[in-house]
């Protein structure tokens, strides 16, 4: 069963969650959410996306509203900690504490490699055995990249680098990268996929080691475990900085991947000064299970009238991409 737009605008609700720290330039998340047979859909492109880039986000959202998914091979989903480009030590220690027995931790770099390198120090302080992945979403150039993952892993990470999450940003920078890598430090791609017009159709031998999956930005669960398969590499499922609602479905992929090695970066909720409901943390896991939505939550973070209405329109202007034969 699929949904008309006018069954979507009707059932539309749209928050704006506060987050305990600025992670992605943002203190305030908005996001879309609309009903269908089988749940609740979650619609949240970042602002700055324009409706062709949003519209897997709708497709997910479709798919997540109107599809139930069988139980698949697992019940609790191993996740890691993630520390935003923040300086201050006191911050860093406070988000760690946030994420209750994890043994790995995702950090925002980019920012330059000395505030990169104290910011891993600080981080392994508090976690000294943790692994740590490093994202610079692709901000690198070739060269910038080889020195600093070189100076990462000799100053800071040693073999506690578990991965550097797309350093460069193109799929022959990948490659180069690669060929020119003298430490013996994995890569996992993330916008190389999602950002491609075909990400099928895209060759990765020889340019990362890891693939990077989230369920929004791939159009739902059904195309995301079609890309693990067609791809055949590890895999790492994270979240798009959703609310609960597009965790719960980030968690409904990870059960359903045949092979599953890494922890996943679906504990971002724990960002979340508040969110729509809660799938908690324990012993550095998060639990698949039914998920139940808070209606006084959807009342309360409830948007202004105007910017309800500039969500509908959004959701219009994207409608009209889909191909629905």
């Amino acid at each position: 069963m699929s949904l008309t737009l006018e069954e979507v605008l009707t059932s539309l609700r749209v928050v704006a969650l506060p987050m305990k720290t600025k992670f992605r330039g943002l203190q305030v998340r908005e996001t879309a959410l609309f009903q269908g047979s089988a749940g609740w859909g979650e619609f949240a492109p970042f602002i700055e996306y324009d409706a062709r880039e949003s519209l897997p986000w709708l497709e997910s959202a479709i798919e997540a509203a109107t599809t139930q998914f069988p139980t698949g091979f697992r019940n609790s989903i191993r996740v890691n900690a993630t520390v935003p480009a923040s300086d201050d030590e006191g911050e860093i220690e406070r988000i760690i504490s946030w994420y209750p027995g994890v043994d790995t931790v995702k950090i925002k770099g980019g920012t330059g490699i000395r505030e990169d390198l104290v910011r891993i120090a600080r981080v392994r302080k508090h976690l000294p055995h943790a692994k740590i992945r490093i994202d610079v979403n692709g901000s690198w150039s070739v060269d910038d990249a080889v020195f600093n993952i070189c100076t990462i892993y000799a100053e800071v990470a040693g073999d506690s680098l578990e991965y550097v999450e797309q350093p460069v940003a193109t799929l022959e920078e990948l490659r180069e990268l690669k060929e020119r890598l003298i430490v013996d430090v994995k890569i996992a791609g993330d916008e190389v996929l999602r950002k491609a017009l075909d990400p099928f159709a895209i060759n990765l031998d020889g340019a990362i080691d890891i693939l990077m999956l989230k369920v929004a930005p791939l159009a739902g669960i059904k195309r995301s475990l079609e890309l693990a398969a067609h791809h055949k590499l590890p895999v790492v499922v994270s979240s798009a900085l959703e609310s609960v609602v597009g965790i719960s479905h980030g968690l409904r992929l990870a059960s359903a991947l045949p092979n599953l090695e890494h922890a996943c970066g679906l504990a971002t909720g724990a960002l979340f000064d508040s969110d729509l409901g809660t799938i908690p943390i324990s012993n550095g896991t998060m639990s698949v299970s039914a998920l139940e939505i808070d209606d006084e939550r959807l009342q309360s973070f409830a948007v202004s009238p105007e910017r309800l209405e500039w969500w509908r329109n959004r959701i219009s202007e994207v409608w009209k991409l889909r191909r629905t034969a």
